[in-house]
């Protein structure tokens, strides 16, 4: 939803191979599903990625080297705000994770 939504629709416009990285498989093919339809590209796919886990942000970079041929546009719009206190599984303050050490760590896996 939102900024990032907007920002895949664009590129799937653009005719570009567009991996929606979301954490609600639901919600995601629905947004997958919507852009196809409406841009008429058939490279929109949907890849579940949950940035407050960093075993999560791991697999997914993972299996985009191991899948993608290249990676020209990252774009880290996961954000949560207002959430009460947490500490995901791996010890890190749920906001703080999702917001920063996902997208930090995700970023330098894809760098290559």
């Amino acid at each position: 939803a939102g900024i990032g939504k907007c920002v895949a629709m664009d590129l799937a416009r653009r005719n570009a191979r567009t991996i929606l990285a979301c954490r609600s498989r639901e919600r995601g093919q629905a947004a997958v599903e919507e852009i196809r339809a409406a841009t008429g590209n058939p490279a929109v796919v949907l890849r579940l990625l949950d940035t407050s886990s960093l075993a999560s942000v791991r697999a997914f970079a993972s299996a985009v080297l191991r899948e993608e041929s290249r990676l020209d546009v990252l774009v880290n719009n996961a954000g949560v705000t207002g959430l009460p206190f947490a500490i995901t599984s791996e010890g890190f303050e749920q906001t703080f994770a999702t917001n920063y050490l996902g997208p930090f760590l995700l970023t330098n896996l894809l760098l290559g």
